[in-house]
């Protein structure tokens, strides 16, 4: 075998392993962006490896992904980053090749944003370890193999990480029946639409949160945290309900979609191909623990791509 066919052997290994290193990175950085680049990162350091040396490529792929996720949670650019009140993860349509694997309740838990938002309370290996064990299945002897641990550290790691989970409380965490999510999500829109403030506080859980990048007149420096339902209904009233300075600062007249969005029930904003906004939903016992408004674009530029290929529906409002 010429080195040219090594080189397309070898790239087609890789290849191979793409979308679950993207969907490891994916789960790590709450950012498809960074994900993409530290896979990206991970291909250049494959092609300069001496990958006859490497006995399985799958290991060797996994711990250099995982070690490039750590090194950029502990920079001093994402710690300004993440403390500084305005990072959301970053929402994904269904569907899309970075949410995999999504065989079991945990692993479809571990992708959710209610998830991805917990694990900024843990450290950078806590966090490793808590989504190779829970995520990917991988034993306590491979996951000391790739952070260059011991076992009994990796299993303390995962010990505090599961506590840190459970004590800052899983809202919304749990399967949900998707035709009753959607109709709460529908009902959620049409009272804010229509301005029925004690309808919105009858479908929120008592303890529900609202968090927001945008106040409607723009994007804000800091989230915008809003904690008692009627705070929410009010604020939902006020943001939901159309006017013409909405759609000018918007550009147009967007349609209103239903969609899923890391497994949850969302609504997204959609003018033309683009979208420029997104409302996520954790539904626990029939009703709503916790919105979320995303409209920073570049926290849906995948989810926009995402979009573009998705199959034509019918839309909530198809004029804002």
């Amino acid at each position: 075998m010429d080195s040219t066919a090594i080189d397309c052997f070898d790239t087609s290994r890789f290849e191979a392993s793409r979308n679950r290193l993207a969907s490891l990175a994916y789960r790590l950085l709450g950012s498809a962006a960074d994900a993409e680049d530290a896979v990206q990162d991970a291909f250049l350091r494959w092609q300069a490896a001496d990958r006859q040396q490497i006995k399985v490529p799958e290991a060797w792929l996994t711990k250099v992904v995982t070690n490039l996720c750590l090194d950029r949670l502990r920079s001093a650019q994402a710690r300004r980053e993440r403390t500084a009140g305005a990072w959301l993860p970053e929402p994904l349509l269904d569907g899309d090749p970075m949410l995999g694997p999504a065989d079991t309740f945990e692993q479809r838990e571990s992708v959710s944003l209610a998830v991805l938002t917990l694990m900024e309370r843990l450290s950078p290996l806590e966090r490793a370890v808590y989504l190779l064990r829970e995520a990917f299945s991988y034993s306590h002897t491979e996951i000391a193999e790739i952070l260059d641990i011991t076992e009994s550290a990796s299993q303390q790691h995962l010990h505090r990480a599961r506590h840190r989970i459970t004590a800052a409380g899983r809202r919304g965490s749990g399967e949900v029946d998707s035709a009753s999510a959607r109709k709460i999500v529908e009902e959620f829109l049409a009272a804010a639409s229509s301005g029925r403030t004690e309808r919105l506080v009858a479908l929120l859980t008592d303890d529900a949160i609202a968090i927001a990048d945008s106040n409607g007149a723009g994007l804000a420096k800091t989230l915008l945290r809003y904690d008692t339902p009627e705070r929410i209904a009010a604020i939902a009233r006020a943001g939901f309900k159309p006017t013409p300075a909405k759609r000018r600062l918007a550009g147009g007249t967007p349609a209103v979609h239903y969609a899923l969005v890391n497994g949850a029930p969302a609504i997204l904003f959609v003018l033309g191909d683009q979208v420029i906004g997104a409302v996520t939903f954790d539904v626990t016992d029939g009703k709503i623990a916790t919105v979320r408004g995303i409209a920073a674009p570049t926290r849906l530029v995948r989810l926009t791509e995402a979009w573009r290929q998705h199959g034509p529906d019918t839309p909530l409002i198809t004029q804002w």
